[in-house]
């Protein structure tokens, strides 16, 4: 620790930033280096090897993360008492401690998104580029597709019966309810995306490898117990997806465009919110 406190003291000011006048951090120099924007197209990409292994684990990733939240979903809802199961705590701590371990295991890979929805955050604050993102939703999509088509053929009588997971807003909540549960939802997950892979935050924490991934599946969790009650809690279009095609009863497909509608305008204003109000990015000039 000693040695890299001395690294930081040495770099502090290497790259100097400066904001918009009047902002707290005008005078504060940083020891990181913030990532080029990633170009809109990238035709590169579609040659390389990692491209294609990054969309594979994707896919992966969304596959073990449809298998196992819906399996859980479906050990709940059998069950003739909540109290006899894990319930809809078990549910939002299957949902995200699931997250927790994939984006552990995949984050050094592809990024670790696991949702189309914090792909296109980050694509919209120039993370990836638009081929990438495209690439990783459809093998999100096509994960929870497999990942959800595996639990029916567990448990075939068991899902069509109870649901199979699919998303829809409860009796009692209109649409509106609905969509705004899923737009401030996916707000906080991709916020948290945002904040626990920030550059400076990963400069300052790189020693303490699992703090990206742990504020992200605790976001998960706690938007599900919040709204798991109300839409069962999508704020992943892809999981929507899968289940819905797998669970394929109308009623699953009468609110399905709240799951993609909510979340991606979800994402884009958590993307507009870190980049024009927490990291002032219009606002900075190179010097």
């Amino acid at each position: 620790m000693e040695g890299r406190e001395e690294d930081v003291r040495v770099g502090a000011n290497k790259f100097s930033e400066r904001q918009a006048i009047g902002t707290a951090a005008q005078s504060q120099d940083r020891d990181y280096q913030e990532p080029p924007p990633a170009p809109l197209f990238e035709p590169a990409e579609l040659s390389s090897w990692s491209f294609y292994r990054a969309g594979i684990a994707e896919f992966m990733a969304t596959f073990l993360f449809l298998y196992i939240s819906i399996l859980t979903v479906m050990g709940v809802v059998k069950s003739n008492t909540k109290c006899s199961t894990v319930g809809i705590q078990g549910i939002a701590w299957a949902f995200g401690g699931m997250i927790f371990i994939l984006v552990y295991c995949t984050a050094g890979i592809s990024g670790g998104h696991i949702n189309p929805a914090v792909t296109f955050g980050l694509l919209l604050a120039r993370k990836l580029s638009l081929t990438r993102a495209l690439f990783y939703m459809v093998m999100q999509c096509l994960g929870a597709i497999c990942g959800a088509g595996v639990v029916k053929g567990f448990k075939k009588g068991l899902y069509e019966n109870n649901g199979g997971g699919a998303n829809v807003v409860a009796p009692g909540y209109t649409k509106g309810d609905g969509l705004g549960a899923e737009i401030v939802g996916t707000f906080i997950l991709v916020y948290t995306v945002f904040s626990a892979t920030d550059a400076k935050r990963s400069a300052r924490d790189s020693h303490v490898p699992v703090l990206a991934p742990l504020p992200i599946g605790f976001a998960v969790f706690l938007v599900h117990l919040a709204t798991i009650p109300i839409t069962g809690t999508g704020i992943n279009p892809a999981r929507s997806l899968g289940a819905a095609i797998i669970y394929d009863k109308s009623h699953a497909w009468n609110d399905h465009w709240i799951f993609w509608v909510g979340p991606f305008i979800g994402a884009a204003l958590a993307a507009m919110y870190q980049q024009i109000v927490i990291r002032a990015i219009p606002f900075k000039s190179r010097p």
